[in-house]
């Protein structure tokens, strides 16, 4: 049988096979948390103590731990939900071989459920029940909502949080190495807002918003930190006297 070729549009973002796709959520979280943790927490403690060393050495700990800390939640976190979708499978494929009647009328539901026609809806249910693996990549899909072509890989998802947070927070950092901390808070605080905002408008490659509005929400949802951070150290510094 001839198989005709359907025209297909390349930047369609399903048609697409950029790796960025898979791990769009570590390197957007890792990224926005670093600027935004380390710039509230470096602006609070450069507007209380004015100090340089203090500030410097603050932001390297800070970023050393946090990267840390979230490489390894998202490696964790990520290798949970994986082992629990495994053992979800393995109960499935355990049901499907102890049941085999009655998770082929749950698929047929299933079927009919998404909208599939009864006759078609049985016969589909059918020609699935025949082979093994397809019938448990069918129960996985439509009963557990696991996608058995798409695994989440761990150590993937752990390594890009660390690698955007530690760029993310080394952004805020920046100023304070090479300026006076007096000078070093506005433009810290300016070059992160800045790195939020492209943030933002980067991601639109993938979710085809507008660049802007994309920056300005990522822009403004993400420097309320900064603020509060910037309002804590200069409430700090009046009223506890730090030196």
């Amino acid at each position: 049988m001839k198989v005709l070729e359907v025209p297909r549009r390349p930047d369609f973002i399903h048609h697409q096979r950029s790796p960025i796709l898979d791990v769009m959520r570590e390197i957007v979280f890792g990224a926005e948390d670093g600027m935004v943790s380390t710039v509230g927490s470096l602006t609070g403690i450069a507007a209380a103590t004015s100090n340089p060393f203090t500030v410097i050495l603050a932001g390297f700990v800070i970023v050393a731990v946090e990267s840390i800390s979230m490489g390894v939640g998202a490696y964790l976190s990520t290798k949970s939900a994986s082992e629990v979708d495994q053992r979800k499978l393995a109960e499935e494929r355990l049901e499907l071989e102890k049941y085999p009647e009655a998770e082929l009328q749950e698929l047929v539901e299933m079927y009919i459920k998404d909208g599939w026609p009864a006759d078609t809806a049985r016969h589909m249910a059918d020609v699935a029940s025949r082979n093994k693996d397809l019938f448990l990549k069918e129960m996985a899909y439509r009963e557990l909502g696991i996608d058995e072509d798409r695994p989440e890989n761990a150590a993937k998802a752990g390594l890009f949080m660390f690698i955007s947070y530690v760029i993310g927070g080394a952004i805020p950092m920046l100023p304070y190495l090479f300026l006076p901390v007096g000078t070093a808070i506005m433009t810290s605080l300016v070059v992160t807002f800045m790195g939020l905002f492209t943030l933002g408008a980067l991601t639109t490659k993938f979710t085809k918003r507008s660049w802007w509005k994309a920056g300005l929400e990522m822009l403004g949802v993400a420097s309320v930190a900064a603020v509060v951070g910037y309002v804590i150290g200069q409430a700090a510094d009046r009223y506890l006297s730090l030196p």
